[in-house]
């Protein structure tokens, strides 16, 4: 009986590996995340499979996985800490520049001059008329980014990094 217990472990081994494996990298670097919603339309179409880093540095125009409210939203990153920002006339400004947009879908809404804390982001989505973002729910801080996504693994035909 005993030998029989061993063989069994001995089988199950490899498989309890590759499932504690599975389970780390899942749970500390990257997951698969799904696109709900038409907030990140021309870029992301909905009902894409992502893979989500946990683990990446985060920067300006960076696609992220932001918790808010019990809901996962994914937006673009435009306001960094300590970053001042304003929207007129279609335009952002970033402490008082302007920048170059180039992932706007669709008219942006003016925004009121905004200082952003030590820990917190401004983020759009790129379908500007119906995104909840920063504009509406306010900044995101740190802890509530799950982490960046920029490369599709579903449907196949779109399969590929992102393009920042």
């Amino acid at each position: 009986m005993k030998e029989k217990i061993k063989k069994n472990i001995k089988e199950l081994g490899p498989y309890i590996l590759i499932l504690i494996a599975v389970l780390t990298i899942r749970t500390f670097f990257i997951t698969p995340i799904k696109v709900n919603g038409q907030s990140m339309y021309d870029t992301l179409d909905g009902n894409e499979y992502m893979l989500l880093n946990k683990r990446s540095k985060i920067e300006r125009f960076d696609i992220v996985v932001v918790k808010a409210n019990n809901d996962e939203l994914i937006k673009r990153i435009y306001g960094l800490p300590g970053e001042t920002l304003s929207i007129e006339n279609n335009t952002i400004y970033i402490n008082d520049k302007k920048i170059e947009d180039l992932y706007a879908y669709g008219e942006t809404s003016d925004f009121e001059k905004i200082t952003l804390e030590e820990d917190e982001y401004f983020i759009l989505g790129d379908n500007r008329a119906v995104s909840l973002d920063s504009r509406y729910i306010g900044p995101v801080k740190k802890s509530q980014i799950k982490g960046t996504a920029d490369f599709i693994i579903f449907p196949f035909n779109r399969f590929g990094k992102v393009e920042k």
